[in-house]
């Protein structure tokens, strides 16, 4: 999962993946929207010191997955769809769960085999007593460990991580600390790489 000296990374073709989307065009997930200026300075900043190895075009917005729901209200009958009713359940497990604005810490840059990211602090664990709510009544598509992160890109052609790493000790790296006032239910594009974030439903924190 996480890149390791001494081995290549995992760079992602551009094509089109039908054996994924079956023809659906919609998949959907919950996130957390990134609205700091100052963080998005930075990580924009980022991006563009790392462009020369990073997937392009790299324009989705920068954001932190929290749930992969699955493709949106589709048509085709498949075990990765994800429907009104299971949202409405979300939503109703959200309420009850009843999560506080909360705080997160943005931290060092790190890669996974195939993309470049920069770590996410969670020092309550809110984000996984959000996930563990939302578990209980629709299973996550593709369950991996969960390691909270904002994706600066994925990788375009092979190289190895030893260039990686390099050219991350060269960054001068900074933090920053920003609160978290809603979720965000959206979807993306499923037949185009990398396509832009669009935001469906708001669950606002502290509502009730």
């Amino acid at each position: 999962m996480f890149l390791q000296p001494n081995m290549p990374v995992i760079a992602t073709l551009q094509q089109d993946y039908p054996e994924w989307h079956l023809g659906r065009t919609e998949f959907s997930l919950w996130y957390l929207e990134i609205h700091s200026p100052a963080l998005l300075t930075y990580l924009s900043q980022l991006r563009q010191q790392f462009a020369d190895i990073l997937l392009q075009p790299n324009t989705r917005q920068f954001h932190i997955t929290l749930f992969i729901c699955g493709f949106w209200n589709a048509q085709h009958s498949a075990s990765d769809n994800f429907s009104v009713k299971q949202l409405q359940i979300h939503q109703h497990q959200l309420q009850q769960l009843n999560v506080r604005p909360f705080r997160l810490k943005t931290g060092k840059i790190n890669s996974f085999e195939s993309a470049l990211f920069v770590e996410i602090e969670d020092p309550d664990q809110v984000l996984g007593q959000i996930r563990q709510a939302l578990n209980m009544c629709s299973d996550e598509i593709a369950p991996l460990d969960y390691y909270p992160h904002i994706t600066l890109g994925l990788y375009g052609h092979n190289l190895n991580s030893n260039e990686v790493f390099a050219w991350v000790a060269e960054v001068q790296q900074q933090s920053f600390e920003f609160e978290v006032n809603a979720l965000t239910f959206g979807t993306y594009h499923a037949q185009q790489l990398q396509a832009e974030l669009m935001a469906q439903h708001y669950f606002h924190l502290g509502s009730l």
